[in-house]
């Protein structure tokens, strides 16, 4: 839900720990939606297909699928494990979790066991083959996810490329090579010949799990060596590795082995769309295929002789999808509607003030250029993060965040309490050129908020207004005000920047080339570095925590 500024611009209706939860109920349930429950759907119908067996289990089946949407939608609020999310809901998250090994495996176990007694065709037939390795991938995904679940192992894995590895399992090996063995079944049958190379196919199966696993493997090694080198400490109290970039430095060489798997998984893309393209051309058109089962008797009313309800639901879509859609909502409504509907899930701190008219138009810049995709917001209640970032995050101080940012992986370092450790002049540095201020770093500059050309700021009482729907205690004087508001703040960053002797230098030879262009010149402090600077130095800043020594 969401509430539009502009054509292109919207803000999240939800706020902060609200928001988290609904975004990751979501997010967690985008998988089931998209990428687990069709691809079971297909797995049932293809695997008995290529090896021309019964599905082992049918009653399984009717257990994995409804267990399964059951189960499956509760287990969201575990990508938020240590966050200032409500406990309540994270142990729920947990609990049902750990629950979704036993539908999911039951599903592995019935699509494998589906192959009793053709075995010996794996060897050969590479349809068969993509098929036992995405089932597998699917086992391996679904055990792994639930022990993530787990808050002592989600504690080390959580921020990591662990859960990368763990992601990418369960998307190239199980929807990737299942997609693959579809795809080499049903094109030959489609165009009535044979596949075109077996052994192309068979290349692909091997260059494939080759890719895989490069892939896979070294996002593992470099999530632990991530979790290890963050939590450590010397003898005397203080981070071994107090550099976030010790850490980034280390994994670099997993990150090419990464890219080196990707390009071998690759390559056996190219392979299957070769050879489908060849076998396309040397089949035919399919016209007229012979009906190979009789007509269904139509039925109006009641079951079959001797049917069962199941098999009889299964005839009634209708009925059929308002008992799923039934099942799917009880999680949804028992986890979110009590986080909505009660406040005291999200104690307000008075410190914590809505941005200002700069910042706002900052943190949409940050959204922007997807700054959450490599930093987190949110400190976990760790001695490692506490002394490592500053004190951890309390919930009451995301309440105006329309959307939340709390983010995923720590490429970077976490930047909740960012504000004030650094000057304007340090961002600016660091925003042109990261490596000139952090030798190391793999972050890459944004010059493109330092060009020549002026912040838009025409919508920002537009952005103001709907905030002040939303709950955000903007008032009318604050609104009418905004660009009288940017303007002051907009003028201190560009003083403060004006400190460093080479952004004068600099700045001055910039004036006089857009002079001898004849371009018209815009100040510093109406580009949009200057509001992105604003919102970096105010995170983290409401709470003051006094230094007691």
């Amino acid at each position: 839900l969401e509430i539009p500024v502009s054509a292109l611009k919207s803000y999240s209706v939800y706020a902060g720990v609200q928001d988290a939860l609904v975004q990751w109920w979501y997010g967690h349930n985008a998988v089931a939606f998209f990428l687990t429950t069709p691809f079971l759907g297909m797995m049932y119908y293809f695997v008995p297909k290529a090896a021309n067996r019964p599905v082992y289990s049918y009653r399984l089946s009717i257990i994995h699928f409804w267990s399964l949407i059951f189960i499956y939608i509760w287990a969201g609020p575990h990508h938020l494990l240590y966050s200032t999310l409500p406990d309540w809901a994270q142990n729920l998250g947990v609990v049902f979790s750990i629950m979704l090994i036993a539908p999911s495996w039951g599903g592995m176990i019935n699509g494998l066991l589906t192959l009793r007694g053709v075995w010996d065709k794996v060897r050969t037939d590479s349809v068969l083959k993509f098929f036992v390795v995405a089932i597998t991938g699917y086992g391996m995904a679904t055990f792994e996810g639930p022990m993530l679940s787990l808050k002592n192992v989600n504690a080390i894995a959580h921020f990591t490329d662990w859960i990368i590895a763990h992601v990418h399992v369960g998307a190239l090996a199980w929807n990737g090579f299942l997609i693959f063995g579809m795809i080499y079944w049903l094109i030959p049958r489609l165009t009535k010949t044979t596949l075109y190379s077996e052994k192309l196919a068979n290349f692909h199966f091997w260059i494939g799990t080759l890719g895989i696993v490069l892939y896979a493997l070294p996002l593992y090694v470099a999530g632990f060596t991530q979790a290890s080198m963050w939590k450590q400490f010397k003898p005397d109290g203080t981070l071994q590795y107090g550099n976030f970039l010790e850490t980034v430095t280390q994994i670099m060489p997993m990150y090419w082995m990464r890219a080196i798997g990707g390009s071998l998984y690759l390559i056996g893309m190219l392979v299957l769309i070769y050879n489908v393209i060849k076998t396309v051309k040397q089949g035919s058109t399919v016209e007229d295929e012979l009906a190979e089962a009789p007509e269904l008797t139509k039925i109006t009313k009641g079951r079959l002789k001797g049917e069962k309800f199941h098999p009889w639901l299964e005839r009634r879509p209708i009925q059929l999808t308002i008992l799923a859609t039934i099942a799917i909502l009880i999680g949804g409504i028992i986890q979110i509607v009590p986080t909505i509907m009660v406040k005291s899930n999200i104690p307000t701190i008075a410190a914590v003030k809505p941005y200002t008219p700069l910042e706002l138009q900052g943190r949409d810049l940050y959204i922007r250029e997807g700054c959450v995709g490599c930093h987190s917001q949110m400190i976990r209640p760790f001695r490692s993060e506490v002394v490592r970032y500053g004190d951890y995050s309390k919930s009451g101080e995301y309440v105006y965040d329309h959307p939340f940012l709390w983010g995923s992986k720590r490429t970077g370092p976490d930047l909740h309490r960012e504000g004030g450790k650094y000057n304007d002049n340090w961002h600016f540095n660091h925003m042109w050129n990261p490596q000139s201020i952090s030798p190391g770093s793999i972050m890459p500059g944004y010059k493109w908020l330092f060009a020549n050309k002026a912040m838009d700021y025409s919508g920002t009482e537009t952005k103001m207004k709907a905030m002040q729907t939303l709950g955000v205690p903007y008032t009318d004087a604050d609104i009418a005000n905004a660009k009288q508001s940017i303007e002051t703040q907009t003028s201190t960053i560009e003083k403060n920047l004006y400190n460093d002797p080479d952004f004068v230098k600099s700045y001055e030879a910039s004036k006089a080339k857009a002079a001898a262009k004849g371009e018209a010149f815009v100040p510093m402090k109406d580009r949009e570095i200057v509001a992105l600077i604003a919102y970096l130095q105010r995170l983290g800043t409401d709470i003051k925590v006094k230094n007691n020594k």
